[in-house]
């Protein structure tokens, strides 16, 4: 009867076969992505029509009528290198962009101090990609760096004042230099005071709750705005007579204080998606509450909610271009600013420093959610492949 049986076991491996052609390459993700149902077939050949509409005049007007250098407003006429184009059609104005570039970037920065903002920028980036990589060591002595020397050695850059430099007054910052450093200090400042005001809102101690629920809800409920007309306004009220605030950091206190209000609750909402025992087999352990949080709850908390945190940094990231009702004029602001310039007013100027400035804010953006979904497949503990 044994032997019956064995009978029926296979004693060698089979060969390895390979995939039907339907099921692998470029043919498998055709499949998969773009006609799997004969909806998503439909859907797929309704978007090819749209792009095969709209690509050939884009790429008309963006690349080969377009205007890429020249000294004045007179390169973008109507009058393309085809000839004259019906409709007052011309290309984009790319010169306007050319010509305005540094001014875009710096502000009114003085020239010969922009090799400070130019080394500030390297180092960011040195720090940063770093910091970034996992397989990179160090990371605690790189987040030092980072999040406590560089600020304070950007500072003294950027302003001078001190070690013989010149001091710029904040006044004459623009561009993307304003958009980047409020950006950068109200994402460093917002995530910390985020978990605080949320382990606050959560915390038994009703004093404490009131506060931190209050603050948030206050905050939550008014425009951005509103918040940064109060920075601006009310923020040196508060303060001791005789004491002054600088502008531009009085747009930080308010854009930091807005993005804390939203991150706390992002971050709650993750606090509240981690099971209760959790936080009993941390009591178990014997941890104290600091203790639980930083080493069991925050982590698992933070991992759940990094969708929610990059996307309040992006908005964040676009909400700077509001700090010009406080006079501050951010990469949108100073692009909208040199639309008034008599030398270079064409149809076709303000729509090409709009889609310039639009491409800026896009490929930061773009940047951070592909880094955050890079994160949450690394960080995914789960069964999925």
């Amino acid at each position: 009867m044994q032997e019956h049986d064995l009978s029926y076991v296979r004693m060698e491996m089979v060969n390895a076969q390979n995939a039907p052609e339907r099921e692998k390459g470029v043919t498998r993700w055709l499949r998969k992505n773009l006609f799997a149902t004969p909806v998503d077939g439909l859907l797929t050949l309704i978007g090819l029509l749209i792009v095969a509409y709209a690509l050939p005049n884009i790429v008309r007007w963006a690349f080969i009528d377009a205007a890429w250098i020249g000294p004045d407003r007179s390169v973008c006429s109507t009058q393309s290198q085809g000839g004259i184009q019906p409709d007052g059609w011309s290309g984009a104005c790319w010169a306007f962009v050319n010509a305005k570039f540094s001014q875009f970037m710096y502000g009114r920065y003085p020239v010969f101090e922009r090799w400070r903002v130019d080394l500030t920028a390297v180092m960011f980036i040195a720090l940063l990609v770093p910091l970034l990589i996992p397989r990179i060591p160090y990371k605690a002595l790189n987040a030092v760096m980072f999040f406590g020397v560089f600020p304070v050695v950007a500072y003294f850059l950027l302003v001078g004042g001190n070690f013989g430099l010149n001091r710029v007054q904040t006044s004459l910052w623009g561009g993307l230099l304003v958009t980047m450093v409020l950006s950068f200090v109200a994402i460093s400042v917002s995530l910390p005071f985020g978990i605080l005001l949320a382990l606050g809102r959560r915390s038994r101690l009703p004093v404490i709750k009131m506060i931190c629920v209050v603050f948030i809800e206050t905050i939550r409920g008014v425009p951005l705005i509103s918040v940064l007309f109060m920075a601006s306004v009310m923020l040196p009220l508060f303060m001791p007579a005789g004491t002054t605030f600088d502008r531009f950091l009085r747009a930080v206190v308010g854009l930091s204080i807005f993005a804390s209000a939203y991150m706390a609750e992002v971050v709650r909402g993750g606090l509240q998606a981690i099971p209760k025992g959790q936080y009993e087999g941390a009591s178990s352990l014997g941890l104290g509450y600091w203790q639980s949080m930083g080493l069991i709850v925050l982590p698992q908390a933070l991992k759940l909610v990094i969708p929610g945190i990059v996307n309040t940094f992006i908005g964040l990231f676009k909400d700077t271009s509001l700090v010009y009702i406080v006079g501050m004029f951010d990469l949108l602001a100073i692009v909208r600013q040199n639309f008034s310039d008599a030398n270079w007013a064409s149809p076709q100027t303000p729509k090409s420093g709009l889609i310039f400035a639009g491409l800026i804010f896009w490929a930061f953006c773009f940047a951070m959610s592909r880094y955050s979904i890079y994160m949450e497949r690394r960080l995914d503990t789960g069964h999925r492949k």
